[in-house]
């Protein structure tokens, strides 16, 4: 009897964990981190970079909800839906979490059930991988022109609802049996404005040639690990896909010798699973599973016009106090984008927000204080955050009770502590001019930490949960991004 064979079946079995990926990516990010080094020179970008600037132009108006072409509010329940029924819609929640400082409320919410694409690309050149990084603007971006992934794009957009052009190097991301995949992962976005919004972020490595396209531009991950520096430059999607890079490992305290200092030599220690942790991954897996068990979060769609406390004004969704966030219209108009105009909502962030991770040093490793925290728009309810992250002035009118743990460790920390902190935008397709001073904080690790929601975690442990769905939410992924960074760079 004749046996057919396929390619699958004759292919070598894998063995192991790959090595060799950490490797090549810790030579890219040794590669262009020192500005006096090879591939230090980022003049060549910064040209590229005003290029962008001038044939990127987006004008954007604020206009009433009332007169957004293309959206229409129900006149029964005020939500805001699309003429198309796709993209998204803006409705209202009802949230009951049991125990909480606040144990109810109720808020508008982003429905978009869609899982978009965020996707760098990868290529050796020389021997050194770079990733392709595109330059884009959205409409809530404070500054204009960001740093964002090769590909950034929602079902809705992809499928081409809107009649525009195709989005460049998609195909890649969609089939990707001729290339190799480095990370493919469906992640969580804002729990407190998105509801089980989620994304699929890839990384992805390409043998063959592949055009550079006007807009797009190659970059170590040095080079990246630099800008990631530069205040409001790297938008909220490349973050999330670096830090979903199969980064950290033995490969990186090879690579980076010697450390520059104790705290720089903690960090790649932390980088590495050789080193351990203060708690075992099956402990940190149990004590997420706990959490998530024993909290309760109880939430019900309402109609948006019902919402308490929330009222519509002049074309516009606010909260009574003033604080929290408006819901706004604004009207694009653009020539470097797939359609020249479009209108839609969006959610306006009051104030700027503080995202920090409170780090220590435990037996010579780097570990951060992670939260697992509960938000409404969580698919599994509970997520690891950051040590704080929060809009200090939404505290004002709510009970002390409410303030968040080590927020004001974080406020008052010393220049000498500060590891990390630059001001970076979230995403600019959804939320206006949202941005967050992000923060890595140093501090002596002592008892006042040890609380039931809060627990020390290396790097190593983080990347690890990044290689699953719904551990490592939005925030933290930005600041393993720049842990990550400052493996390099480790002065700000």
């Amino acid at each position: 009897m004749a046996h057919h064979t396929t390619a699958e079946q004759t292919a070598p079995l894998s063995v192991g964990p790959d090595v060799d990926t950490p490797r090549r990516l810790a030579v890219s990010a040794v590669a262009g981190s020192d500005p006096a080094g090879p591939l230090g020179d980022l003049d060549g970008f910064r040209q590229w970079f005003e290029q962008c600037h001038g044939r990127a132009t987006m004008a954007v108006r604020q206009v009433s909800l009332d007169d957004l072409a293309g959206w229409r509010t129900d006149q029964d329940t005020g939500d805001i839906t699309h003429d198309s029924g796709r993209f998204f819609t803006v409705g209202g929640l009802e949230v009951h979490r049991s125990g909480a400082p606040v144990s109810t409320w109720s808020q508008p919410i982003i429905n978009q059930p869609e899982v978009g694409v965020l996707g760098i690309l990868v290529k050796e050149f020389d021997g050194v991988a770079h990733l392709l990084m595109q330059g884009k603007v959205e409409p809530g971006n404070a500054l204009g022109l960001q740093l964002s992934p090769t590909v950034q794009a929602t079902r809705s957009n992809y499928t081409r609802v809107h009649g525009g052009s195709a989005v460049p190097y998609l195909d890649i991301f969609r089939d990707t049996a001729r290339h190799r995949v480095l990370a493919d992962v469906r992640q969580s976005e804002q729990g407190a404005w998105f509801r089980q919004k989620r994304n699929r972020n890839m990384v992805v490595e390409v043998t063959e040639e592949v055009r550079e396209l006007p807009g797009f531009y190659w970059l170590t991950l040095g080079q990246v690990h630099r800008l990631l520096a530069v205040e409001d430059l790297i938008n909220m999607d490349a973050r999330t896909v670096l830090a979903c890079l199969p980064f950290a490992g033995p490969a990186l305290r090879e690579a980076i010798v010697p450390p520059h200092g104790e705290f720089h030599a903690a960090l790649l220690a932390s980088c590495d699973a050789d080193s351990g942790g203060l708690h075992s991954m099956a402990e940190v897996l149990s004590w997420v599973t706990d959490i998530r068990t024993h909290t309760e979060v109880a939430t019900r769609e309402l109609p948006l016009a019902a919402l308490p406390d929330w009222h519509r004004v002049d074309g516009t969704i606010s909260h009574v106090s003033g604080q929290f966030f408006d819901v706004i219209g604004v009207e694009v108009r653009t020539r470097t984008r797939e359609v020249p105009g479009w209108s839609q909502p969006m959610i306006a962030a009051k104030g700027t927000g503080l995202v920090a991770f409170l780090v220590a040093r435990v037996h010579g490793v780097l570990h951060a204080l992670v939260h697992a925290r509960a938000e409404p728009g969580y698919l599994d309810v509970v997520e690891l955050a950051p040590t704080v992250q929060c809009t200090p002035d939404n505290y004002r009118h709510l009970p002390a009770a409410a303030r968040p743990t080590f927020v004001d460790e974080v406020l008052s920390a010393r220049p000498e502590q500060i590891r990390y902190r630059t001001l970076l935008s979230e995403e600019g397709g959804r939320f206006y001019r949202s941005r967050n001073t992000y923060a890595v904080v140093e501090v002596e690790r002592d008892s006042r930490h040890e609380r039931q929601d809060f627990r020390w975690m290396p790097v190593h442990q983080l990347a690890d949960l990044l290689r699953h769905s719904h551990y490592v939410n939005v925030q933290a992924r930005t600041l393993v991004a720049c842990l990550h960074s400052l493996t390099i760079r480790t002065t700000r």
